[in-house]
């Protein structure tokens, strides 16, 4: 490629030849080398989201399986799902890059910078939708690769392209994409649907809001510049905190319900309350000091965003001890 960061030195320091959004003349530009495209594709499939996602999957499987599920059906699994996750992402991307090329948290992925482009982006999200359609059709089952086309479709249709850049409710409903792993893995083991990934589902669901908004509140001015009606850019802190105390109430009591409805043994509702009643105290601390400032230092946003991702973590492993346990 032969395009530069237009934040990088070598660029500042030839300021007088600058084109267009400060990209130097064809001839000036140093190349990019292998290594650095090869990190940039791997970079447009958002590696930490697929690994949040996957962790919601194979818990569950070892749950269906009320055991260890057979590992060559977990790889299978994995792998199309990580691709299909992958695949999602860089849809998002693509559509995204030219609010990407404005915001802090996005300016320096692969099409913002130019290293990749958005035609060999497009045909390398859709090579990897074919090969995660492929391997869950042939080593896992058709409702499975079904689920997982669904969510790819949802997130990039619904959530990217529908709801993102107009109404304040995105991530909530968006969020649903974000929650088919959890029926992907036990469908894989069982072939069919029930209530105990359902309510999974819904755990993962109310948790989204206050993951994201949290998340949004750190960057709120990069949404708020590039016009997304993400919750934090368009209400005051107080009012954001709020409602991820709401959420946080909802989330925590839905995830009791495993409980009853799975017949779980002892160890997960016991660990569901103490992670719930942690994360509990972390949204009313949140609130609380989103109550006295709309300050970020005084706030903390990221704290508790860290402190969503310990909770959905453990609770998923949680979910995977169980069985083992009885």
């Amino acid at each position: 490629m032969t395009y530069v960061d237009p934040a990088s030195p070598e660029l500042s320091s030839r300021g007088a030849q600058r084109g267009v959004n400060g990209v130097l003349p064809e001839g000036d530009l140093p190349k990019a080398s292998a290594k650095d495209v090869v990190m940039a594709y791997v970079g447009l499939t958002k590696p930490r989201v697929i690994e949040l996602l996957l962790l919601t999957t194979v818990p569950v499987m070892f749950f269906a399986a009320r055991g260890v599920p057979p590992l060559g059906l977990v790889a299978a699994t994995v792998a199309g799902g990580a691709l299909s996750a992958g695949s999602a992402s860089v849809f998002n991307c693509v559509y995204d890059r030219d609010i990407d090329e404005q915001m802090r948290r996005t300016r320096r992925r692969a099409l913002p910078r130019h290293i990749v482009t958005p035609v060999a982006a497009l045909v390398f999200g859709v090579v990897l939708a074919a090969l995660s359609t492929a391997i869950l059709l042939l080593w896992v089952n058709p409702l499975s690769a079904a689920l997982s086309l669904g969510a790819n479709a949802f997130y990039v249709f619904v959530y990217t392209m529908l709801l993102k850049r107009r109404t304040t409710q995105n991530i909530v409903w968006g969020g649903i994409a974000g929650c088919f792993p959890a029926l992907i893995g036990w469908t894989a083991v069982t072939g069919e649907m029930s209530w105990v990934p359902i309510v999974l589902f819904a755990v993962v669901f109310f948790w989204t809001p206050p993951h994201t908004w949290a998340l949004a509140l750190r960057y709120r001015e990069d949404y708020a510049q590039v016009d997304v009606p993400m919750l934090p850019a368009v209400k005051p802190a107080k009012a954001v905190a709020r409602q991820i105390v709401a959420y946080s109430w909802v989330m925590v009591g839905v995830s009791l319900l495993l409980w009853p409805v799975a017949g779980t043994g002892w160890f997960y509702p016991a660990a569901a309350v103490v992670l719930g009643g942690v994360f509990l105290v972390e949204a009313h601390r949140m609130l609380h000091r989103a109550s006295r400032s709309d300050e970020l230092s005084v706030i903390q946003p990221m704290r508790l965003f860290h402190s969503s991702n310990l909770y959905l973590s453990l609770l998923f492993v949680a979910v995977a001890i169980d069985p083992l346990l009885h």
